[in-house]
């Protein structure tokens, strides 16, 4: 009897136990599905990553500031671009990208230059016929100012163009008559009726390859003065005491364009279009250069 009782007593609690599992079972959904199955439209994939991709920007010397700090800025407007720079003077930039080397952007300090490879343009500018500017993606992106700066204390009282042609000069630096901030010392000193010539026969004149390596010699004072850009006496801490006019040497507009070699002709024009935006701009305007125009 006791074994029987103790049998109901088991099938009872079993019969209890499943009624507790019977409350849990899912409720059905307005439109009839169970509670928590998902009966919308399937989730968009997210977008894929972009490819990888590296620009080769070529750039005048004077740019190194200005382009490394907006390289920052730009990988976060697009992180899949990575900016390779090659920074010299623009006529041994454009020696390499006639000897083949990998570009897709050049941004030089003076016409000259693009002129040399923009196969749009006469023998008069191109006189070799070379063919590597991607029509249509040329402009004028920047203004410059050459500046004569002096080393710091101006221990030589240099105050002016004028003075590099008194004997208060010792020494003055200039870039290469092949270099674009040389090019426009040559007009400077021909608008003030001498040359290169008259003051090299004096031994008032040493030089570099670009300007960093005249601005250089100026922060060492190893010189009296020196011809550079604004935006490097800028950048380097310089004084400057005088500023050319676009009489003495003309505008000073660095053009930018994609050569036809590229293979990211794409991001190459996105990143040509943001270096004419404020944000680019605005670094490019800290250091002293303005939006040619």
């Amino acid at each position: 009897m006791k074994k029987l009782l103790s049998l109901l007593m088991a099938c009872a609690m079993v019969l209890a136990l499943a009624a507790c599992g019977n409350t849990s079972e899912p409720q059905e959904s307005p439109a009839g599905s169970p509670a928590g199955e998902n009966t919308g439209s399937p989730a968009p994939a997210e977008s894929p990553e972009a490819e990888p991709v590296e620009l080769i920007v070529f750039a005048a010397a004077s740019m190194t500031e200005t382009l490394t700090e907006i390289s920052d800025l730009y990988a976060q407007v697009a992180p899949h671009v990575t900016l390779t720079f090659n920074f010299d003077s623009s006529g041994k930039l454009v020696d390499q990208i006639e000897a083949g080397a990998d570009c897709d952007i050049f941004i030089s300090a003076a016409q000259k230059q693009m002129n040399e490879i923009d196969g749009s343009l006469g023998t008069d500018v191109n006189p070799a016929g070379y063919d590597f500017v991607l029509q249509g993606t040329r402009l004028d992106l920047l203004e410059n100012k050459v500046a004569l700066a002096v080393p710091e204390g101006n221990p030589a009282g240099i105050e002016s163009f004028e003075d590099l042609f008194t004997d208060k000069l010792n020494l003055l630096a200039i870039g290469n008559s092949d270099v674009p901030v040389g090019q426009y010392t040559l007009e400077i000193f021909e608008s003030f009726g001498t040359s290169e010539e008259e003051l090299a026969s004096q031994g008032k004149l040493t030089y570099g390859g670009n300007v960093k390596e005249v601005t250089t010699q100026v922060k060492e004072a190893a010189v009296d003065a020196g011809i550079i850009y604004q935006t490097d006496a800028f950048s380097d801490g310089l004084t400057v005491v005088a500023t050319a006019t676009s009489d003495m040497c003309g505008q000073v507009i660095y053009p930018a364009a994609v050569l036809n070699t590229t293979s990211n002709e794409d991001e190459a024009r996105a990143f040509l279009e943001y270096l004419q935006g404020d944000e680019a701009m605005g670094v490019f305007e800290s250091v002293g250069f303005s939006p040619a125009g």
